[in-house]
């Protein structure tokens, strides 16, 4: 390896060694690395700004600017009692819908705003109800998790690979959604063996659940009503970008404007709400990562993966898939999938079927986030907002509950591959 191969290395090792350290901020960490590359001429500024992939911000964005209004109109609040008065103040029961609206919400919007949001709702019916709180935040964590697999919005992982291997969201509708619904099938299986069965609430709280009136939660009736068919719109416009030619960010960002427009909420109070520290962890990780492709480390370890897997599709798309899922677990998705993009595009240059690689990472990637607590940012999230609730979710607590179902539903995952594209 040569002086600047050397030197992009040291700096993402650095890099990812400070973003799982948690000791710095992971935003501050991929900028000063970024900067660092700059300075001593690994990248030109051109070169730098050629691997930052402004569909993906511009979807993640457009998505935080529209929920920011959407949720003024109370709708998830309505959701959430709702599910709770469903089940009739049965526990597993509410477990079950809090976890199939987790999963369609982190399908539909992402993963770490479905949380923040479902929260405190769960709180407030665990409460109501008189139960523990942390299996339900466990279940629904994993749910967002596995929720935002299924599709192109989902996760940021998704984004990023959709956005590098030209995937539409009908794409990932056909391909990693089948694998989303067998993952959540097996992940409340396994919870019903953990937690479901030993759930048990009184008549008396059954009772003050029926009192609730989720009605009471619409902040904003004809915000809602915008939201609903605005949400639908997305949706759609998702769904069709790739048939009408525009990106995907173009949906995104026209969605959250139109929004705004129509509701007449101040785009102050929308931006206020956008995670500006996450656009810029991406932007300086986009940079670290595009350094070690420039320097030509990425076309060695492609050449590697090959070498190792014979060249075989099949090999390495169960390697990729656990590969994903195990390094996921421990380490943020995101700066993983940003380090394998060019990884397989590489691959697929010289000539290799990387279509079921693509998937096998989108899944394992995304899975692996139930692997420990700090997997995703949706898990850190919510055992934030159980500890502030009194309810500590530990590591080893959380690693004796999720690495086994990460591993059973990434398990399924290799299963539903295998049928998918099967060894030739």
């Amino acid at each position: 390896m040569d002086l600047m191969q050397i030197v992009a290395v040291v700096v993402f090792v650095v890099a990812m060694v400070a973003i799982m350290s948690e000791k710095v901020h992971r935003a501050l960490v991929a900028i000063v690395g970024a900067m660092i590359l700059l300075v001593v001429h690994v990248v030109t500024f051109d070169q730098a700004m050629s691997h930052v992939d402004f569909n993906t911000l511009g979807v993640l964005l457009g998505m935080m600017l529209f929920v920011a209004v959407v949720k003024l109109s109370g709708i998830f609040e309505y959701l959430a009692i709702k599910c709770a008065r469903l089940a009739k103040g049965n526990p597993w029961h509410v477990m079950v819908l809090f976890v199939c609206l987790t999963a369609l919400l982190s399908a539909l919007l992402d993963n770490v705003t479905t949380v923040l949001l479902i929260g405190p709702m769960t709180i407030t019916v665990c409460r109501l109800l008189d139960i523990d709180a942390v299996p339900f935040f466990l279940a629904e964590i994993m749910a967002s998790n596995i929720g935002g697999t299924a599709t192109l919005i989902g996760d940021p992982p998704n984004i990023m690979i959709g956005s590098a291997a030209g995937y539409s969201f009908v794409d990932f509708i056909l391909y990693d959604t089948p694998a989303a619904l067998l993952s959540l099938a097996v992940m409340l299986a396994l919870f019903y063996l953990l937690f479901g069965r030993k759930l048990h609430v009184d008549d008396a709280h059954k009772d003050a659940l029926a009192d609730l009136d989720e009605r009471e939660q619409i902040k904003n009736p004809v915000l809602l009503r915008q939201s609903v068919v605005m949400i639908v719109l997305v949706v759609v416009g998702f769904m069709a970008h790739g048939s009408l030619g525009i990106e995907s960010c173009v949906v995104a960002l026209t969605a959250a404007g139109v929004l705004m427009l129509i509701s007449g909420e101040r785009i102050e109070e929308a931006l206020a709400h956008v995670e500006w520290t996450t656009l810029v962890f991406f932007a300086g990780l986009f940079i670290i990562v595009g350094a070690l492709s420039e320097v030509g480390v990425i076309g060695m370890l492609a050449q590697a993966l090959i070498d190792v897997t014979g060249g075989s599709t099949f090999v390495a798309m169960l390697v990729l898939l656990f590969a994903s899922a195990i390094v996921s677990s421990f380490l943020d998705n995101i700066p993983f999938v940003a380090t394998m993009i060019p990884i397989l595009l590489s691959m697929e240059a010289t000539g290799m079927d990387v279509a079921p690689l693509w998937w096998a990472v989108s899944l394992g990637a995304c899975l692996g986030g139930n692997g420990t607590l700090i997997g995703a940012s949706a898990n850190v999230v919510m055992s934030d907002i159980s500890r502030k609730n009194g309810h500590v979710i530990t590591f080893a607590h959380f690693f004796k509950v999720g690495f086994p179902t990460m591993l059973a539903t990434v398990a399924v995952s290799a299963i539903y591959l295998i049928v998918r594209f099967p060894p030739m």
